[in-house]
Formats: structure tokens, C-alpha cells, sequence
């Protein structure tokens, strides 16, 4: 069993999933003779044909377009957008068609298409590059949102959204891309969409967020265990729809609850959870929730990009804080 890193993980999935399923094809500026911007196809063309794999023109509305033509007609597209913020012009056909693709043919017609995109900050790239944007597409009723934190959840994410017979978002948190390995076996075994992982289990308080951060959440709850606090961390993976029902569970063993999340503060989707928190686990609190977040700035440039993610220090203080409450 080979140790892979998170876009390996990518890699790995898509080259399995189209040797055995011929309407499985993948789209995008520079996919095809590049491997994309960051290598996540790199070798698929030459694997696959170029009528599998093949490279677009610079217009991601017309990537979407083409996306949905091909998902509505018996097709499996998977489109990637170069980085998040580019994504944008994709929204219109994806919020006016896809997404309601189901709906509105009452079921003649579906969109089994997957949009993948590099997500979030941390590469000391421009700000349309960095953006964490998922709180967007969560709001859009018809569309999975996806964000996986780790090489394995990569791979058996994006075999299932794949696999779905309605639209994913899949969001790759770049940052997190190449940083470390683990051993995943390359079997075409699926991971449940839908559902929150939890990633270490404690009694004192829980810690929620998606996608880089999970690195930052499983650094503070190391550091909390070595102060004797039990800190259970979930990985939501799944945005919408959402799994509430594993963060009620915690939230009503421990009482109280930390929300990580890279994007903005305001209208984010850590309001959500927090919100479903107070309707239905409100009796269960110890103290009230807390959010760590980025700032309510554009993503701002490399010097002070590093301020704008939270950061490990910010996600201990947020527990300390949340502990001497109540």
C-alpha cells in the first residue's frame, strides 16, 4: 500500500474511477497536456485519450456549461477550476441549472457532474487565489458541497461524489495539497458523503471545522491533552447536506463547542452550525458556542496572509475561553 499526499489522493481516484467507468471524463483549463495547475490529472491524458481528458478554453462559464450538457446526457463530468476564485463564473449556471436540474424535470433528468476546485489560503498566492468561498455553493439547494482534510478522505470523497447522481462541489484545500503522507489503498472503496468524521474523541469540549484546518484543530487538541482537557475534534467533509446529528451528539456529551473555519466571519458557514446549535442543543450548553475564523478582509497579500488564517494559538484561546465559561 502506497503513501500518498492529499492531491495524489485526487490523482489516485480519478485514474480509478475512469478505468472503470467509460462516462467518466474530466475537463479544464490545462488538465489535459499540463495535469493541471497543480498536477492533480497529470498523466491522465496520455493514460486516457485526450477525448477523456481534454483541455478547455480560458471561460469557465463555458466549462460549466459544457458540464451540465454532458452530465444531463449520460455523462460523469468532472470539471476543475483552476483555483476557488475563479469559480464565480461558473456559479450562474450551476446555481440556475445544475442544482436544480432534478427539480425542475421532476426526475427525467439529473447532473451527475463534479466541480473540483484548489481551495483556501496558504500558498502566498493573489487573493483570488486564496479564497475560502464554501459558505457560497452551501446555500444552493441541489449541490453537495465537499471538502476533504486528508489523503484517504480525498480519495474515498471524490469516488463517491463522482458516483452521485446529483452535483458536488469539491473544494481541495491547496494549502494541505503536498504537506504530509499516509498510507491509502488504491481499492475503489468509497467514503460515505454526508457524514462528519470524528477525529479524536473527548469529554470536555467539541471542536468543528472542514478542510486545512483540521491540521490547526488536531494541533490544539494535542496541546490541550497534555493539560489533561479532552477536546473531540469532527471534520464535517460534508457541507451540505449536513451531518447535525454527529455534532449533536458531541455537543450534548461535552457542553461546549469551539467552530474553525478559514473563511470570513460573517455568514460563514460555522454561523450554521452554531445556529442549529442553539435550536437544538441549547439546554445541553455549558457556555456559549465560540467561532474561530479568518477576518472579514479580502484575502490579503503573502506578508500578511499567515494573520488572516487562524491559527493554532487563536483555536487554544477559543478553548480556554469556552473551558472558563460556565
Amino acid at each position: 500500500m502506497a503513501a500518498i499526499t492529499l492531491i495524489e489522493g485526487v490523482t489516485q481516484a480519478l485514474a480509478w474511477e475512469m478505468a472503470h467507468d467509460d462516462s467518466v471524463v474530466v475537463l479544464g483549463e490545462d488538465v489535459g497536456v499540463n495535469g493541471g495547475v497543480f498536477r492533480a490529472t497529470v498523466g491522465l491524458q496520455q493514460q486516457f485519450g485526450e477525448w477523456r481528458v481534454f483541455d478547455t478554453p480560458l471561460d469557465e462559464a463555458t466549462i460549466a456549461g459544457v458540464t451540465i450538457g454532458l452530465a444531463t446526457q449520460g455523462m460523469r463530468p468532472v470539471a476543475e477550476a483552476q483555483f476557488e476564485g475563479f469559480i464565480y463564473p461558473m456559479m450562474e449556471q450551476i446555481a440556475s441549472h445544475a442544482a436544480r436540474m432534478r427539480n425542475r424535470t421532476r426526475g427525467r433528468l439529473t447532473c451527475p457532474a463534479v466541480w473540483r476546485a484548489p481551495w483556501g489560503g496558504g500558498i502566498h498566492a493573489p487573493e483570488h487565489h486564496s479564497e475560502a468561498n464554501e459558505h457560497l455553493f452551501a446555500n444552493i439547494p441541489g449541490l453537495r458541497v465537499v471538502l476533504p482534510s486528508s489523503p484517504a478522505r480525498a480519495y474515498g470523497l471524490l469516488l463517491a461524489a463522482i458516483r452521485d447522481p446529483d452535483p458536488v462541489i469539491f473544494f481541495e484545500p491547496k494549502r494541505i495539497y503536498r504537506q504530509y503522507k499516509e498510507e491509502v489503498p488504491d481499492d475503489g472503496e468509497a467514503l460515505p458523503l454526508d457524514v462528519c468524521f470524528v477525529l479524536r474523541d473527548g469529554a470536555d469540549v467539541t471542536l468543528v471545522t472542514w478542510g486545512a484546518e483540521v491540521k490547526e484543530a488536531l494541533e490544539a487538541a494535542d496541546q490541550m491533552a497534555q493539560e489533561g482537557v479532552g477536546v473531540e475534534v469532527i471534520d464535517v467533509a460534508t457541507l451540505t447536506p449536513l451531518d447535525f446529528g454527529t455534532i449533536a451528539e458531541s455537543v450534548r456529551k461535552t457542553g461546549r463547542c469551539v467552530i474553525l473555519q478559514e473563511a470570513p466571519k460573517t455568514g460563514g458557514f460555522g454561523a450554521e452550525i452554531a445556529a442549529r446549535i442553539a435550536e437544538e442543543c441549547l439546554y445541553d450548553l455549558r457556555a456559549p458556542v465560540l467561532r474561530v475564523t479568518g477576518w472579514d478582509v479580502t484575502t490579503p497579500m503573502y506578508r500578511l496572509e499567515l494573520k488572516q488564517l487562524p491559527s493554532t494559538a487563536r483555536v487554544i484561546a477559543a478553548l480556554k475561553k469556552t473551558l472558563a465559561a460556565g
